[in-house]
């Protein structure tokens, strides 16, 4: 029964997600919490990680969260159901797209769907703002008396060096992740 609950739900998220990996964070975080396969700080680190590996995030974080949810099994699965919706529809969509490629239905349906992705996309970076720079067991929802008992100043100091370093030198961003995974081990 867990391995059709996880192949039913990343294929809904394959399904109904535009816009990649990162706008699949919010449907994923939501069908995690729904079956409680990992724990949201799990869940953040799994997208860094998936950041970083080889792969769409959304696959990588498929296949970890089916492997803790089902083992070997249950990533094989979870990925299967994620990749599976792609493929059809790419299928589907290949064979009538280029009949209607100049048609303005077309045009229009793909600038409605835009300011949808960049909504998807804010939210899971708020949501993975929250748990990188505040620290753990603290909301942004929550009021502080001090708010710097709140704000984690390590993370936000590698933040701000990472964010400039890749807005003023020309540095590969792989670099930049190394650089500011010894600084978090160091700090």
């Amino acid at each position: 029964m867990e391995y059709l609950r996880l192949f039913l739900s990343f294929f809904k998220i394959g399904l109904f997600s535009f816009g990649g990996g990162y706008a699949m964070i919010p449907l994923i975080q939501s069908e995690n919490a729904m079956y409680n396969w990992i724990s949201s700080s799990d869940l953040i680190d799994i997208i860094a990680i998936s950041e970083m590996t080889p792969g769409p995030v959304a696959v990588n974080s498929a296949t970890f969260i089916g492997y803790n949810a089902g083992g070997i099994l249950g990533g094989i699965i979870a990925t299967i159901g994620v990749t599976l919706p792609s493929l059809l529809l790419v299928l589907i969509v290949a064979n009538v797209f280029f009949k209607f490629s100049k048609h303005p239905l077309k045009t229009m349906a793909f600038y409605g769907i835009r300011p949808v992705i960049a909504g998807l996309i804010i939210s899971a970076a708020l949501v993975v703002a929250e748990t990188a720079f505040f620290k753990s067991g603290i909301s942004l929802n929550e009021t502080a008396e001090n708010i710097f008992q709140l704000i984690s100043l390590q993370n936000v100091f590698i933040f701000v060096l990472s964010l400039l370093l890749l807005l003023k030198t020309k540095i590969n961003p792989v670099i930049i992740i190394l650089i500011s995974g010894i600084l978090g081990v160091l700090i």
